[in-house]
């Protein structure tokens, strides 16, 4: 602890720091009460400047509690500027000996002024004592020369914060700058004579330690050698051990970095625009076949041929259930008679098992199971459906040289046979291009206005739809629409009548069947007259609202659902959108989208949401319908997205809707950027990656399941309509058509032995064998064959594969280079053995599936003999302008990294066809079930009919006996009613030609027969039996859903509809 007299004096010498002053901080050093040593009053400025930076230090230190320097930091202070005092008088006298010594020019006294001012004599080197004077005496030489005014003042700098001065002459000192302040430049100073002598005792070690070195080099080598290996021993055990404790991560980087390269390979194979031959070298394997690639195909084929013959079964049986709905609906009506509908029943139930299934376990038959002379026919008739099924020109003016209801027979059954229904990429695509054929065609040649598409039925938009709608099986509207379909047929509450005049009808029987009593307002109103009641009005706006809250759902269903819109239909909406544009350039972007819109909207979806059980949008049970009020909110919200679609607002006689217009607006302008970013779709070529050389490279043959009959129909339409479709002589089409001659009956076609000519059910027999469907294998007519002509790219296909087997086995950075070079030894032995595994694959392949005679033989020459053909090859090739020598042949490799990026896209299609397919199919088979669930059901239907037939011929014998009913028979009591008591009950409304006071003499009465819901109704005059009739209740309903509120009986009673079914409910059935 500081005394208090202690710390009054460092409160004191604090103050006199601050001030800055050295004299009052000198007076207050020497207090007594301070206690401060060894003060000289000589250095009370260099006292001032040590305290002054000591405590601005202690200022900045953070950590410090205390801002002022205490007694013991007082006397440190002092301390260490007596020490900077002892310090600059050795520095004096070395700087003033050395200079004085030098001017002397006394070589022989510079080692003793070193030493005798040097603290540390042992730096001093007396070996060095004449380069000391030599160097020094030259330094202060050069620095004389410089030197203009000279003065006696020598600078001292101590720790480069303090500067002391000394005059030589009047030996004076100071730590301020004196004035005037004159320095000795000519002398030497202390950083320029330490650096003379410390440099050359520096040179001294060095020249040592160097000699030291070369006296030891051998030793000094073996001394690095072992450090190194120990070094490297050390770090090498040191990195093998961290490789062991890492090997986990060490494999997972190498994986990654291997993958990295090959991602990057790859992308050069895919991306570059011409891949260099290293970087296809190592994708060339996966052009080669496997098993698994067959046995895909086989399964495809197997797949395409079940869901082509499924679709056709199912249409037949579809259009037989239409049939017998008409014959079930005209007997009802007792159009035609009972055993009709039977005949047709018995058919259905034949086609349900027997022959349907027949046709499904057919094994379809190919061109190798018909008789040998028809071998060549049906070889040419592979061509001429190869030719149709590849030039959409043929069929496209085919379409419009016939009548229109041939042409849409012909659509539905030949040419969606001819294209599998699409069942794979390639038939969709060549589908496609015949769609934008004909449509182009149609919109040339037969569309006059814009408007035309709209308010016509063009034949191809309705083809379009047609298949778009599912001809596959895969009915997309179903994904599109099903879940917000349904959700408003399950909503029970939901009630949309925007028609006033029925909302009016409807409230009126309301009244009349809760009151039981006649309305008192009128029957027959116009829209004006029906909107002047409040409860109409009421209705109207609560059916408005719930429009447009459904209308939303269904709306934003559509909107979200772009991508499920079939690619095929958004591409023929972007090939009308453009054709129209094309043939009248002066048409708006808002008239070209209403035309989309009327393509993708009003004939595609609309038709699904007013009638979802007619285009399977919804399961139905067999014998299962949607209910009147159900069809009518669909109605509804078809009608207004129609309007938004085409912007069309409510005026006219929808005016009472005019409050929607704005909705419709906004509606219009969603469906607008709907159209547009659904014409926003790539070129077929482009989706499905194919061209007009495709076929020559896939592994298997395209192949069409057609029957007889349609092979002879398709002949018969060609030859008809030649001179339209194939104008040039030397066509094509013309030479198939020449060489199959006319048109062969089903017997000729199949050859002799096929039936047998006595067969009494000859007809019959030829019938049923022209329904059987046989598979054709489509090939070109100018396929690769040996001993034909070869064109470019054939030649260039060839050239390929040969190249390709060349690089699988010799490697090297350009094509030329590989040619060049001469095979090795092994690199023959390798290629043959990987020739023999091909062989033994190729081998294993379908029939269809194999390689020409030509590519076979190819293949098994040697690796030289196969450079020396693809020089040819190449030369030919360079002369028809497909490959140059220039640039190494690059042409070539790059069509062969095509193929190579075209193999994985067809194995992930294929793999995406296949799960389509067998989705296809799972789809058929529950829609044939359906179907046969509607037979069923009919079927059920037919023997109740038959029953009621047998009971009623034989309640009829009965009566013709004169025996009455038939015990077990129960009939309702009559109910009878004057004219005057149902008038009074507002249930007749007026009798012709009758008084009212005349009532009382007219009774009917009312009589419910065996048959639920039919009711005999007779009438008599004064107890005169007059007339009678029937009445259905179902009729009645009918009549009050459809607003008839007065009907006629016996042609001139008048009655209240409604009144009459309440009366009957209550009397008959209790309600």
């Amino acid at each position: 602890m500081h005394s208090f007299p202690g710390i009054v004096a460092v409160g004191h010498i604090n103050e006199a720091i601050d001030e800055g002053n050295p004299l009052k901080t000198l007076d207050t050093l020497l207090l007594p009460t301070a206690k401060i040593k060894n003060v000289d009053p000589d250095y009370a400025q260099h006292y001032q400047d040590v305290l002054y930076h000591a405590k601005s230090q202690k200022l900045m230190d953070s950590e410090s509690v205390s801002k002022v320097l205490w007694l013991d930091e007082i006397q440190h202070a002092v301390n260490e500027a007596n020490m900077d005092k002892d310090k600059t008088k050795q520095w004096v006298t070395l700087v003033i000996d050395v200079n004085q010594c030098l001017d002397k020019e006394k070589p022989s006294d510079i080692l003793s002024v070193l030493k005798s001012s040097m603290s540390n004599t042992n730096d001093v080197i007396p070996e060095c004592a004449d380069k000391y004077y030599d160097a020094l005496a030259k330094a202060k030489e050069n620095k004389s020369e410089s030197v203009s005014t000279e003065g006696s003042w020598l600078k001292f700098s101590l720790q480069d914060k303090y500067e002391y001065y000394y005059n030589i002459d009047s030996k004076e000192s100071s730590w301020v700058t004196p004035e005037p302040y004159l320095p000795k430049e000519s002398w030497l100073t202390k950083k320029e004579i330490e650096a003379f002598w410390k440099g050359c005792k520096q040179r001294k070690a060095y020249l040592n330690r160097r000699q030291m070195l070369i006296n030891n080099v051998d030793s000094i080598v073996k001394i690095q050698s072992w450090f190194r290996m120990v070094v490297a021993r050390r770090n090498y055990l040191a990195r093998l051990q961290y490789f062991r404790d890492h090997k986990n991560e060490i494999v997972k980087i190498q994986s990654l970095l291997r993958a990295n390269k090959a991602r990057d390979d790859y992308k050069t194979l895919v991306g570059s625009e011409n891949p260099p031959l290293t970087v296809i070298r190592k994708f060339v394997h996966l052009l080669d076949q496997s098993n698994l690639d067959f046995q895909e195909e086989l399964e495809v084929a197997r797949l395409r041929e079940e869901v082509v013959t499924k679709i056709r079964a199912n249409q037949q049986l579809e259009k037989d259930l239409n049939l017998m709905d008409i014959k079930i609906g005209l007997l009802v009506k007792n159009r035609i008679t009972l055993e009709d509908v039977i005949s047709h029943r018995t058919k259905l139930n034949k086609k349900k098992g027997g022959e349907m299934q027949i046709l499904n376990n057919t094994d379809n038959q190919g061109i190798k199971s018909l008789s040998k002379e028809r071998r060549k026919t049906l070889e040419t008739y592979q061509q001429l459906f190869y030719l149709l099924q590849t030039n959409p020109s043929y069929l496209a003016k085919l379409i419009f040289q016939m009548p229109q209801n041939k042409s849409t027979k012909f659509m539905d059954t030949v040419i969606f046979t001819l294209y599998n229904y699409a069942s794979n990429q390639r038939e969709e695509y060549l589908l496609l291009k015949l769609f934008k054929t004909a449509l182009e065609e149609e919109i040339k040649s037969k569309v006059d206005q814009v408007q035309d598409i709209v308010t016509g039925n063009p034949t191809v938009i309705k083809m379009v739809v047609s298949f778009n709608r599912g001809a596959r099986g895969q009915n997309t509207l179903r994904q599109l629409l099903a879940p917000v379909v349904k959700e408003i047929l399950d909503d029970k509450s939901l009630a949309i009548n925007t028609s006033p005049v029925e909302v009016y009808k409807a409230w009126v029987n309301q009244l009349e069947t809760q009151t039981g009593e006649a309305s008192k307002l009128p029957y027959d109103v116009t829209t004006e007259q029906a909107l002047t009641y409040p409860e109409v009005k009421n209705k109207l706006e609560a059916s408005i609202e719930n429009l447009r809250r459904v209308t939303d759902k269904v709306l934003n269903s559509i909107i979200s659902s772009l991508d499920l819109l079939p690619y095929g239909l958004r591409y023929i909406a972007k090939v009308l959108k453009n054709s129209i544009h094309e043939k009248f350039p002066d048409a708006t972007e808002d008239e070209l989208l209403k035309i989309v819109g009327n393509l993708l909207y009003y004939r595609y979806m609309n038709p699904a949401i007013v009638a979802p059980d007619g285009f399977d949008i919804i399961d139905m049970t067999a014998g299962g319908q949607i209910n009147p009020d159900q069809r009518r909110n669909l109605g509804s919200v078809a009608k207004v997205l129609q309007h938004a679609a085409s912007n069309k607002l409510f005026e006219g006689e929808n005016e009472h809707l005019s409050s929607m217009n704005n909705y419709l607006s906004e509606t219009y302008q969603e469906f607008r950027k709907y159209f547009k970013e659904a014409c926003n779709v790539p070129e077929p070529e482009e989706k499905f990656n194919m061209d007009k050389y495709t076929d020559v490279v896939t592994v298997s043959k395209p192949v069409i399941y057609i029957s007889i009959e349609e092979i002879i129909s398709t002949h018969s339409l060609l030859l008809e309509h030649q001179e339209a479709i194939a104008t040039d002589k030397q066509d094509l089409l013309n030479e198939l058509l020449e060489s199959l001659g006319e048109v062969p009956s089903v017997e000729s076609f199949l050859g002799e032995g096929a039936v047998d000519p006595n067969d009494p059910n000859k007809a019959n027999t030829l019938n049923q064998l022209s329904k059987i469907e046989i598979s054709l294998y489509l090939t070109s007519k100018y396929d690769l064959g040996d001993g034909e002509a070869i064109d470019g790219q054939s030649l260039m296909i060839k050239t390929k594969k040969l190249i390709i087997d060349v690089i699988r086995n010799q490697p090297g950075n350009s094509l030329p280079e590989i040619l060049e070079t001469p095979a090795t030894t092994q690199q023959e032995t390798d290629h043959a053995r990987d020739m023999v595994s091909r062989a033994i694959i190729d081998s294993q392949a379908p029939e269809e599936m194999k390689h020409s005679q030509s590519m076979v033989e190819d293949a098994q020459l040697p690796l030289e003999q196969k450079k020396r053909k693809i020089q040819r090859n190449l030369r030919t090739l360079e002369q028809t302008g497909h490959v140059s020598s220039k640039n190494k042949y690059q042409d070539i490799l790059n069509e062969i990294a095509k193929d190579i990026r075209n193999q994985r896209i067809h194995r992930k299609l294929r793999k995406a066809e296949l799960a389509k397919l067998q989705q296809t199919l799972k789809a058929l088979n529950e829609k044939a079930a359906f179907y046969e669930d509607q037979i069923n059901y009919y079927d059920t239907y037919i023997k109740t009919c038959l029953d009621n037939l047998k009971r009623r011929n034989s309640r009829r014998s009965i009566k013709l006996d004169g025996k009455g009913e038939p015990k077990g028979a129960k009939r309702s009591k009559p109910v009878r009613y004057t004219a005057a008591k149902l008038h009074e009950k507002g249930v007749l409304l007026g009798i012709d030609d009758l008084q009212t006071n005349q009532f009382k003499n007219v009774t009917f009465d009312i009589i419910s027969t065996e048959d639920v819901g039919i009711f005999d109704v007779r009438s008599k005059f004064l107890g005169v039996e007059m007339e009678k009739v029937q009445l259905n209740i179902q009729d009645l309903l009918q009549m009050q859903y459809e607003g008839v509120a007065v009907m006629k009986m016996f042609d001139k009673v008048k009655v209240n509809v409604n009144l009459l079914i309440y009366l009957l409910n209550k009397k008959f059935y209790g309600k």
